[in-house]
């Protein structure tokens, strides 16, 4: 591809943005939908927080407890929220950025709770590898906290990003150009 492929940020970002927003908040909401049924096994379904692991969590317990899994998220999302930065414009990048530099605050509290685990030696004079947050709040409340704060900035970029003025619309360069949507994505990057 002359123009470096798929993750080239001018390819990601104008030819192949909307796919490339699609495959990224199917990943936003996969990690939700574990979040949220960690959240009806604790509190709808009253199990104890050690066994309410989620979807993925039940049969692999293991991941529950992997640091690296849940860093490797949190490192998932703060790239997507960057390299997908470029295709908005206007009031949508300005809600992406809301949400790329809260995560980037969630990937600093991850970074933590990795390096904790790596050094097998908890901070803060804790008994479990804890983030900074998490010495205020409990971790499971404390999760769906920043995912939550994270997704509706998210939303609303993505809500006006899809749904542009037409002032807006004349500015956007990506595939998601109310005039370029309904072409196949690989005639929409030949203007």
């Amino acid at each position: 591809m002359a123009n470096g492929g798929f993750l080239a940020p001018r390819t990601l970002n104008e030819t192949h943005h909307r796919a490339a927003l699609n495959i990224f908040m199917l990943i936003v909401l996969a990690h939700w939908a574990e979040h949220l049924t960690q959240a009806v096994q604790i509190w709808g379904l009253g199990w104890p927080r050690p066994e309410a692991r989620g979807v993925l969590g039940i049969p692999f317990p293991a991941l529950i407890s992997s640091e690296w899994l849940h860093y490797g998220y949190a490192i998932v999302m703060l790239a997507g929220l960057w390299l997908l930065r470029d295709g908005f414009t206007g009031a949508a990048r300005t809600w992406w950025m809301i949400a790329f530099w809260i995560q980037a605050w969630h990937h600093v509290e991850h970074f933590l709770l990795l390096v904790q685990a790596q050094l097998g030696q908890p901070f803060f004079g804790q008994a479990v590898p804890t983030s900074l947050a998490q010495l205020i709040f409990p971790r499971v409340e404390l999760h769906l906290f920043y995912n939550t704060v994270v997704f509706i900035p998210m939303v609303i970029a993505v809500y006006l990003h899809m749904r542009p003025s037409a002032a807006e619309a004349s500015r956007m360069e990506c595939s998601c150009r109310p005039d370029r949507a309904d072409r196949p994505l690989a005639s929409a990057g030949a203007r």
